[in-house]
């Protein structure tokens, strides 16, 4: 494939999984790259987590490169300055005194907020404080479900858009995952969310059960989806761009307790290597297409303008309207 840009769009703005809450411990510094950029992400000594953008304003060193954690600071490897978790300086450990330039600097520091045992992190284009707030999941470390995710993950190479418009493209279910019938589903959006829901008739050696998946989104990259009937499943799924076209997706898995019990192997088991197993299925597509601005659709498509228009609203310098009111279907 040329390579030429495949997508118009820029990285939207929102909030974002930059890390498993359990996998930063106090004192831990990671060099990380989100959003086309670099960063350092770490906590501090009390817990404290932050990330900031990755460069030491002193002289360039690469603070997830070496750096450590010193006390409430993280300690640049080149010449030991220590920076706040809020990116400001905190101490020059061989100045008799703090110039002003250096008080007067602030590395950039991303808001982030620790919920859902996740670790979340806002990103926007012209740096401006989160638009709404994180979702809280109340299955996550409620004593009925599972206490550990079980974790998956995925990079991919393709615009974050592209994978989010999957879940209202109907008729690709037949064609890429072998459902045997097309999918009905309702959709319905709220500001920044997106609601959907299903009935599913699941096929099991007692015959035939009436299940629900059912779940919603909360900006352009935090998704949960529960399946209900057999074995009651929650995915959190969450994706976020590395660079423009390329992403990386967690799945993080909790299953409700039997008899005071996760559910090992059987059904429980099978839902999550299906839900695995069509991730696998769509990568070669996501990973092989270019974006359709103005798409040729038929009536059973699903409701892709209205997801698009929805999906505009987290762009700040690309306008989509154009193209939305090109498409042929009225949806």
């Amino acid at each position: 494939m040329s390579n030429k840009k495949r997508y118009p769009m820029p990285i939207p703005f929102g909030w974002y999984v930059v890390d498993y809450a359990e996998d930063l411990n106090s004192g831990d510094v990671k060099s990380v790259r989100y959003f086309g950029q670099d960063q350092v992400l770490f906590r501090t000594t009390n817990g404290e987590v932050s990330m900031l953008d990755a460069y030491c304003p002193h002289l360039g060193a690469h603070l997830g490169h070496g750096g450590i954690i010193n006390g409430e600071c993280i300690e640049c490897p080149f010449h030991a300055w220590r920076w706040k978790a809020d990116g400001r300086i905190g101490e020059i450990p061989y100045a008799k005194n703090i110039p002003q330039k250096a008080k007067d600097t602030q590395i950039f520091k991303y808001p982030t907020v620790e919920r859902n045992n996740l670790i979340y992190a806002w990103y926007h284009p012209h740096g401006d404080q989160p638009h709404y707030e994180v979702e809280t999941y109340p299955e996550v470390n409620d004593p009925e479900w599972g206490d550990e995710f079980e974790k998956y993950e995925y990079e991919i190479k393709c615009h974050i858009q592209d994978m989010a418009e999957n879940a209202v493209d109907a008729a690709h279910f037949m064609y890429v995952h072998g459902v045997v019938s097309y999918p009905e589903f309702e959709v319905s959006y709220d500001k920044q969310k997106r609601f959907f829901s299903q009935q599913a008739n699941m096929e099991t050696p007692r015959g035939v059960v009436k299940g629900k998946i059912s779940g919603a989104s909360n900006g352009p990259g935090d998704n949960f989806t529960k399946f209900e009937g057999i074995c009651d499943t929650l995915l959190l799924g969450s994706t976020t761009p590395t660079e423009n076209e390329e992403v990386i997706t967690r799945f993080s898995f909790l299953q409700k307790k039997v008899d005071g019990k996760v559910p090992s192997g059987g059904v429980g088991a099978a839902i999550i290597a299906d839900i695995n197993k069509q991730v696998k299925e769509d990568i070669p597509v996501w990973e092989n297409k270019k974006y359709a601005s103005k798409p040729v659709l038929c009536d059973s498509d699903g409701p892709i303008a209205k997801f698009r228009k929805h999906f505009s609203s987290f762009y700040v310098e690309y306008n989509e309207v154009e193209a939305i009111e090109a498409l042929n279907i009225d949806q």
